[in-house]
């Protein structure tokens, strides 16, 4: 390592944060991924010890309204597989859920708006009824301060919204017209205002990106200040008018979850399935270098392939809810205890 990239790692690393320009070596260099992971690793072990947070992740829908160029589940891919969940199937799952001993449910679709506010606060507020003692976290995109507000009224905890891209440049290439960027922000701002604990996020190796397309996303983070944030490397779908463009680079994604975990040491990071995806092992090298969150799948295995938001989902074996022993293996082998209670955020004094 070059004394100049081993002066702006350990200005990082100490403060937490750097320069735009320093920023932008830190990204794109290689050299300093090992001080960087093992500097991640001692703050989560700080914050979070050697916990990672098991969540029944199920997936109830795959309609969407939106029309985003990068995703599988799309509203012009005729060739997706549509499917939705009942809410008593949604019931089922957590049910099941339950007795394999995971403790938060996340019910994430596509912006499908069949689900209205009636019947998504009916399956809040059974899913907490039937299970006080678990936390629901919601991940169904753009809705209305009076929708955000129902739903946390019926008793939803958390709320995850990725914000995809900060820059607007960047974020027209990506989405079509109807869809904006301040649209998205002002969602995640109203969620903090009534109370969730919120979770955004961002692609890595998304087409276009570029180095300064990261270090906005980095800056939004700052400015929301989340609870939760979720990276994951882009992959591509061949149905979508992204089917040409090259994945994104897994090294980078662990990168920048190391200096994640150092900017924002309260954070919960999942390790997510995008990563898996890529590599083999690319979940561990992600908790290795300060994720804390894994979210196995609960969804019924007859419509796991369908909640295709990429090519190559993994989507049955070890990524399951059902193989929790499996998980809990993969987990130790990086070092790491899985637990499944309820795992709220460790917001610093």
């Amino acid at each position: 390592m070059t004394a100049f990239h081993a002066d702006i790692a350990d200005e990082f690393i100490k403060t937490g944060d750097l320069s735009d320009e320093k920023l932008r070596q830190l990204i794109e260099t290689e050299e300093c991924d090992d001080i960087l992971i093992k500097a991640a690793d001692k703050v989560r072990r700080r914050v979070y010890g050697d916990e990672v947070y098991l969540r029944g992740l199920i997936e109830f829908t795959s309609y969407c309204r939106n029309n985003c160029y990068y995703c599988g589940i799309r509203r012009d891919n005729r060739k997706a597989q549509r499917y939705r969940l009942s809410e008593e199937e949604i019931l089922l799952c957590c049910k099941e859920g339950y007795s394999l001993g995971y403790r938060t449910f996340v019910l994430q679709g596509g912006e499908d708006m069949y689900y209205s506010d009636k019947m998504i606060c009916r399956i809040v507020s059974s899913v907490k009824e039937k299970y006080p003692d678990c936390a629901v976290t919601l991940s169904i995109g753009e809705r209305s301060e009076e929708s955000y507000r129902a739903y946390f009224e019926a008793g939803a905890d958390r709320y995850l919204l990725r914000h995809e891209t900060a820059d607007e440049k960047h974020y027209r290439m990506l989405h079509p017209e109807e869809m904006s960027l301040s649209s998205r922000k002002k969602c995640l701002f109203t969620l903090k205002s009534i109370g969730y604990q919120v979770g955004s996020g961002f692609m890595v190796g998304s087409p276009y990106q570029t180095t300064e397309n990261l270090i906005s996303d980095l800056r939004f983070l700052q400015e929301l200040d989340p609870d939760m944030i979720g990276i994951g490397t882009y992959i591509t779908h061949k149905d979508t008018p992204f089917s040409d463009k090259e994945n994104g680079s897994l090294s980078l994604a662990v990168r920048l979850i190391a200096i994640l975990r150092i900017m924002f040491p309260h954070a919960l990071i999942p390790a997510t399935t995008a990563l898996g995806t890529i590599h083999p092992e690319g979940r561990e090298m992600a908790l290795k270098a300060g994720a804390n969150v894994v979210m196995p799948n609960l969804s019924p295995v007859r419509v796991r392939e369908k909640y295709s938001l990429y090519d190559n989902k993994i989507c049955t074996g070890e990524e399951s809810a059902q193989c929790r022993k499996c998980l809990e293996k993969r987990i130790e082998s990086a070092g790491y205890r899985a637990v499944t209670h309820i795992g709220n955020v460790k917001r610093l004094p």
